[in-house]
């Protein structure tokens, strides 16, 4: 009699193979014709065990599907948050897109590009570019600083990038995964039907010999 294993991750169960493996032995048993002498019971509590994995491979594949379902939601709120977070930036880039194409058209007035407060800028700007003699020269010290916020600007430009990169690769991951549980899905309820049909076989195939015994 057929041994039904536990499956433990069905995230990463091969519900194909296994099925398979299930319609495999359920042709074996009605591969050749059986006589009255074979045992009915036996032939009939095989059947009903392999009906049984298949109904139990089924439920799995249902639960794996509601699972994948409810991560692909979450990756899909994920997503959804990684896009407004790339609209507030992309948002910000055209602001700042705008305003270097002012100080490009108007190079008399760099003093209204909004710029990082002179205190952030002695945080955050590389120690060369604060230096002591560095502070003491005011003019330097404008171009350190739109030097730095020029930087920061092209740091936020590839972040923007990463993110759509990040995007669409789950973007693609999510449709692979739904795909692929789909098909499983559909895989299961044809095998639950050719299972039924299995079934109806065995028993007509059982009847008769019931029957003989019961009149020998």
């Amino acid at each position: 009699m057929p041994v039904l294993k536990p499956i433990d991750d069905a995230g990463d169960f091969d519900f194909y193979t296994a099925a398979e493996e299930v319609i495999d032995k359920l042709t074996a048993l009605f591969a050749h014709p059986h006589s009255p002498n074979d045992d009915a019971a036996a032939l009939q509590m095989q059947t009903m065990a392999l009906i049984g994995r298949i109904k139990y491979l089924n439920r799995v594949a249902n639960t794996a599907t509601r699972q994948k379902k409810e991560t692909t939601a979450e990756a899909r709120q994920e997503m959804d948050q990684s896009h407004l977070g790339l609209q507030n930036l992309l948002y910000e880039k055209r602001h700042l897109e705008r305003e270097i194409e002012k100080c490009r058209q108007f190079a008399s007035i760099y003093q209204d590009v909004p710029l990082h407060s002179l205190d952030e800028f002695k945080v955050l700007a590389p120690e060369e570019a604060r230096s002591p003699d560095v502070l003491a020269d005011e003019h330097q010290l404008m171009l350190n600083r739109l030097s730095f916020e020029l930087a920061e600007r092209q740091r936020l430009d590839q972040k923007k990038k990463e993110l759509i990169k990040q995007k669409e690769e789950l973007l693609k991951e999510s449709k692979a995964k739904a795909a692929t549980m789909d098909s499983v899905k559909a895989l299961i309820d044809s095998l639950i039907k050719a299972a039924v049909d299995a079934q109806k076989k065995v028993d007509d195939l059982v009847a008769p010999i019931q029957n003989q015994m019961i009149t020998s």
